[in-house]
């Protein structure tokens, strides 16, 4: 690379064209590593701590809610001072770059807990490695979804930019599916060949990550007159957040959606082995979800462009409570080759979904952050996405408390075909649950009017007044 800056100064309207390719993979190079490590985490870490480790479900669902506790200070945390940083590094990338250590220290910590601890030992170590790794991933996660809505002003450009980020991520996930399918036949070796499996799988994950962000934040630049302008009272920044009436009722559909999601990443592995008795297919089972999570984003984009990117995430919202819905029929099927069948078809409607979503959503949020640059004059992208990260995260540790209770009062017990009463709350949790959560989103998010219209409109008066304080200085 040359000498060139590494922030940049960008006139009005200098983003309303196309992103560069070489810009736009940059951007999304480091989410195939998050990808990886989220789906490790959300699929396999609670089977991982309840049938390897022996750790009882409530406490690994404890452990999960009091991370999403500690949530509500390090997200708004790590926004306002992405937000308020000012260096010549850039204020996004200075903060991805510092995440890369944590990140693989806490991930290969996740799953190598000491031979010898004791139970209350084993908990603290797997608290501290969780909790560490979550807030790791905040120091990089908000910053870089930040940095996503800084690349492009464009309407729908935004779209493309999340939409190769949300490939690279679905991408991550995928090749995790070789590491569940290597994690769930040394189940069968035993515990200690797991254990081992394991932390060799997380050490070469976290190298990677690294690789990546170092990559990434290589080759991306900043806008320099970005920096500065946000509030010095954090209380004033986030007080904003919630004044944004889009921004506002898109935190309360975020949470209900992401409520009703969570059981499905933390069940994916339960369901596959005590419900349709097929363990070694859950793999395949998430590669029916994950292959059209993936190709179906160059489809998402130009449908978009024809039938509005929020008409089109509300009705990705729909597709995928119906999807996971018509799972609860899962254990009154006859035969695993049945049961089979029935969840990958599922499965692949769901991914599509997924795939809308995934592109969509962080496309509007940028879109909202703008029409508070309308209102305030401020540019805080760091303190709205810690906003919707937190709720999204705070979502999840609410079902990941109540998955645990839920298997626990059930009669859940480890490694043992489980009763009618286990399966059919399995998936009450996996297919119901999700179905009213995302019907209720749908339903709400119908007021949502922040359109291409209206984003044009705001685009034009932001433009007006830059021209006139270039004029006027």
């Amino acid at each position: 690379m040359s000498g060139t800056p590494t922030t940049q100064s960008a006139p009005a309207g200098r983003n309303n064209g196309r992103v560069s390719w070489p810009t736009v993979f940059s951007f999304g190079m480091p989410g195939m590593g998050a990808g990886y490590m989220y789906l490790m985490l959300s699929l396999y870490v609670m089977k991982f701590a309840t049938d390897v480790l022996l750790i009882a479900p409530a406490i690994m669902g404890l452990i999960f809610s009091v991370s999403r506790i500690w949530d509500a200070i390090s997200d708004p945390l790590v926004g306002y001072l992405s937000d308020r940083t000012r260096i010549r590094y850039g204020r996004r990338r200075s903060w991805i770059l510092a995440s890369t250590v944590p990140i693989g220290a806490a991930f290969i910590m996740v799953f190598a807990p000491p031979q010898g601890l004791s139970a209350v030992g084993l908990t603290i170590w797997m608290g501290v490695a969780v909790i560490g790794f979550y807030s790791a991933m905040t120091v990089f996660f908000v910053p870089h979804l930040s940095l996503g809505a800084e690349l492009s002003s464009n309407y729908h450009e935004r779209s493309r930019l999340f939409g190769v980020r949300h490939g690279f991520y679905t991408f991550g996930s995928i090749l995790s599916l070789i590491s569940f399918y290597i994690l769930i036949s040394a189940e069968q070796q035993g515990r200690e060949v797991v254990r081992e499996t394991a932390y060799e799988l997380a050490l070469l994950a976290a190298v990677v990550m690294v690789v990546l962000i170092l990559v990434s934040v290589r080759q991306l630049r900043e806008r320099i007159d970005y920096q500065g302008r946000v509030n010095a009272n954090p209380f004033l920044a986030f007080r904003d957040v919630w004044r944004n009436p889009h921004a506002r009722l898109l935190i309360v559909v975020t949470f209900i959606e992401n409520v009703g999601s969570a059981a499905i990443g933390a069940l994916t592995l339960y369901v596959a082995q005590y419900v349709v008795g097929a363990p070694l297919w859950a793999p395949i089972m998430i590669l029916c979800y994950m292959i059209p999570s993936s190709l179906s984003v160059p489809l998402w984009i130009p449908l978009s462009r024809r039938f509005g990117k929020v008409r089109l995430w509300m009705f990705s919202m729909l597709l995928t409570g119906c999807s996971f819905g018509s799972m609860f029929a899962l254990p009154f099927l006859d035969g695993v080759p049945v049961k089979i069948f029935y969840i990958c078809v599922a499965a692949v409607f769901a991914g599509l979904a997924a795939g809308c979503g995934g592109t969509l959503s962080p496309s509007i949020q940028g879109d909202v952050i703008d029409y508070d640059e309308m209102m305030t004059g401020e540019r805080k992208e760091g303190s709205y996405f810690a906003a919707w990260n937190f709720v999204y995260k705070g979502a999840t540790g609410v079902m990941l408390l109540l998955t645990g209770f839920v298997l626990q009062l059930s009669g859940f017990v480890p490694n043992q075909p489980q009763t009618m009463t286990v399966q059919v709350s399995m998936v009450t949790l996996y297919g119901i649950f999700p179905l009213v959560c995302y019907a209720i989103g749908a339903f709400l998010f119908r007021r949502f009017s922040l359109d291409e219209a209206e984003h044009a409109r705001i685009r034009a008066t932001l433009n007006e007044r830059l021209s006139g304080e270039r004029a006027a200085s």
